[in-house]
C-alpha cells in the first residue's frame, strides 16, 4: 500500500488507486471488488446451497467430537463475527465449542465485557493466554521502527501460533473462524508474508529489539507445517460464509442476547488496532482502510456506492481523538509521542527487506494448487 499519488476511485465500490496494487481499468472498475465480484459464487452462499453446507459441517464436526469433550475451537477476539459465529453454532446447532481468547495487552473495555458476556451466555468454556507484556511491547517497538506495513503482525502471529498449539493440546481437529466473505471479501494484492510467518517475526526482532524471546509464541514454518499439513490441526472452516450474514443484524442480535456493547469501528476491539487503522495508515499512506470494509459490503449488496461515499466523507477520527490514541498507544509502548510520530513518518519499507519463509510458504501453496487441478 504504497502512496502513488493517483486518487482516481473505482466506479463500483469506493477503492482508490492510491495505493500498490489498485488499478482501475479502463472500464472504470478497479481489480479488487472485479476480482471479489468473481469470487463470489464459490466462496458465499447466503441460500440453501448455504444452508445445506452448514448441516454438513455441522455433521462432520459432531462426527469429529466423538468421544471428545469439545467438537471444535473458536477464536474471540471481542468483535462482532466471532462473537456472533459462537452464537449461531453453540446456541443454534448446538455444538460444544472451545474459546480461545489471546491477551496481548490491547484489550478494549468492551471487548473484554463481551467475551464475559458472550461465554457466560453460553456456557463455554474459555481459554485465555496472556502474551508476556514486555515481550510484545518489544516486538511491537520493533515493527514500529522497521518501518513496514503490517503494523498487525505481532498480535496476528500470536493468535495464530496460539491457536494451534491449543488445538494440539486438545486434539481438536476443526477450528471456526469468523472470518467472512460479505464484510471483508475485498483484497488488494500484495507480496507480503503471512501472518503465520515466525521466521519474519524474529529476522524483525532480531534486527531491531532489545530483549530475548522467551514466552511470546513464534511458531516456525515447520511447525506450522507438521500441525496443519501433517497431523491436520485444526481444519479451518468459515461457517459465516453459509449464511446470509450482514453484520448490523448481527450486532443487534448479540445486543439483544448478550447485552453486547458497542467499541466502534471494525476491528476496534483491539486499541492497538483502532489506532493503526485510525492514525497509522492514514498519516503514513494517506490510505483510509474504511474504503475496503465499505468496498465489500458494496460488493456484498449490503450498502450502496452512494452511502460508502457519504461515510467516508466524514474524517476516519478527530484530531483530538487521534491525539489520545496516539499519547495512549506511545504511554503502553514506553515511548515519546515525538519517537512514535516519527517512526509514523517514515518512509515505508517493504516486509521484504526482512527474512521470512515466503518463499517456502508460496511453493506449498503452488504444489497444492497444482495437486487440486490434478485430482479435479
Amino acid at each position: 500500500m504504497i502512496l502513488q499519488g493517483n486518487d482516481r476511485t473505482c466506479a463500483i465500490c469506493v477503492m482508490t488507486e492510491d495505493a500498490t496494487g489498485v488499478v482501475i481499468g479502463t472500464d472504470g472498475q478497479c481489480n479488487c471488488c472485479k476480482d471479489a465480484f468473481a469470487r463470489l459464487p464459490s466462496e458465499w452462499w447466503p441460500n440453501a446451497e448455504g444452508e445445506r453446507k452448514m448441516t454438513a459441517l455441522v455433521a462432520q464436526l459432531r462426527e469429529e467430537g466423538k468421544g471428545k469433550p469439545y467438537d471444535a475451537l473458536v477464536g474471540l477476539s471481542g468483535g462482532v463475527d466471532s462473537a456472533y459465529l459462537a452464537h449461531v453454532m453453540a446456541a443454534r446447532h448446538d455444538l460444544r465449542l472451545l474459546a480461545v481468547h489471546v491477551d496481548a495487552g490491547w484489550n478494549s473495555e468492551p471487548a473484554v465485557h463481551n467475551i464475559e458476556k458472550l461465554v457466560r451466555g453460553l456456557d463455554l468454556d474459555l481459554i485465555t493466554r496472556v502474551v508476556e507484556w514486555d515481550e510484545v511491547r518489544d516486538v511491537q517497538q520493533a515493527f514500529l521502527r522497521a518501518s513496514v506495513l503490517n503494523q498487525d503482525f505481532p498480535q496476528d502471529h500470536a493468535f495464530f501460533a496460539t491457536l494451534l498449539r491449543i488445538a494440539r493440546e486438545h486434539d481438536v481437529k476443526s477450528f471456526l473462524s469468523g472470518v467472512n466473505f460479505s464484510s471483508e471479501n475485498l483484497q488488494i494484492p500484495h507480496d507480503g508474508p503471512s501472518s503465520t510467518d515466525g521466521k519474519h517475526v524474529r529476522a524483525v526482532h532480531a534486527a531491531l529489539g532489545k530483549r530475548p524471546l522467551r514466552s511470546y509464541p513464534v511458531m516456525t514454518m515447520t511447525e506450522y507445517l507438521w500441525t496443519t499439513r501433517v497431523r491436520g490441526l485444526p481444519k479451518r472452516h468459515r461457517p459465516l460464509d453459509f449464511m446470509n450474514y450482514d453484520k448490523e443484524v448481527a450486532r443487534r442480535e448479540l445486543q439483544e442476547h448478550y447485552g453486547w456493547r458497542d467499541y466502534g469501528p471494525k476491528h476496534s476491539e483491539s486499541r492497538f488496532t483502532k489506532f493503526y487503522q485510525e492514525v497509522y495508515l492514514p498519516r503514513k499512506l494517506r490510505f483510509d482502510k474504511r474504503r475496503m470494509f465499505l468496498s465489500s459490503l458494496i460488493v456484498a449488496g449490503q450498502m450502496t456506492r452512494d452511502a460508502a461515499l457519504a461515510e467516508l466523507a466524514a474524517p476516519v477520527t478527530t484530531p483530538m481523538q487521534a491525539e489520545r490514541d496516539t499519547r495512549f498507544v506511545a504511554k503502553k509502548l514506553g515511548m515519546s509521542e515525538n519517537e512514535l510520530r516519527t517512526l509514523i513518518d517514515a518512509p515505508i519499507v517493504s516486509h521484504d527487506v526482512y527474512g521470512s519463509d515466503k518463499r517456502l510458504t508460496d511453493q506449498v501453496l503452488n504444489i497444492r494448487s497444482a495437486l487440486r487441478r490434478v485430482l479435479r
